[in-house]
């Protein structure tokens, strides 16, 4: 059996209510989480406190953590493990005392809101913010920029994640861009 046959099974058995389904999960993806979140972590300063490696930890306790938690296949759950590395990431900063949001903040590009955020949190909560505001007129641009940017996933990577093609995926993250620097432009 192979290991994807094995997660999709193991997925199956989370769907329907088995709890413990979830911890034979993570092995046999850790590697792959652990790229997501070098991909989400790149650009951040030497010596950031958060690793790849905590960041995946991070992430998988606060899906451990859900009340009711159902994933449709693999790409389903990707998406859901990166949309948890955005709250780790984005409740890191909050720790590290951003002080009033985006207050005297300098305009930061989206390409560079996540490296800006370990020296300056404001940003990357400003974003944040930006990305809710998105979520509430386009929840599936906002959970494209959750793939694309925060998870670092590919235009196939993140049209297998959300059930899209790749065209919308292009489409959707040209529009979710061009707002996003519109809503962080001073």
């Amino acid at each position: 059996m192979s290991p994807e046959h094995d997660v999709t099974l193991a997925l199956q058995r989370v769907a329907e209510g088995d709890r413990h389904a979830l911890d034979r999960v993570l092995p046999l993806v850790y590697e792959q989480l652990r790229a997501i979140a070098d991909r989400a972590l790149r650009g951040e300063r030497p010596g950031h406190t958060l690793s790849p490696t905590a960041l995946v930890h991070e992430a998988y306790l606060k899906l451990v953590q859900l009340e009711r938690v159902s994933f449709q296949d693999r790409a389903h759950f990707f998406a859901a493990c990166a949309g948890e590395m955005r709250r780790v990431l984005i409740d890191h900063a909050r720790r590290r005392g951003a002080g009033k949001r985006g207050a005297g903040a300098e305009h930061v590009p989206l390409e560079n809101a996540v490296a800006a955020a370990e020296d300056r949190p404001a940003e990357l909560l400003a974003l944040d913010e930006a990305l809710d505001r998105l979520a509430a007129l386009s929840e599936r641009q906002a959970r494209v920029v959750e793939c694309r940017f925060f998870a670092g996933m590919d235009v196939a990577e993140t049209a297998a994640a959300l059930g899209i093609s790749p065209a919308t995926v292009k489409r959707d993250w040209t529009v979710a861009r061009a707002w996003l620097n519109r809503e962080l432009a001073p």
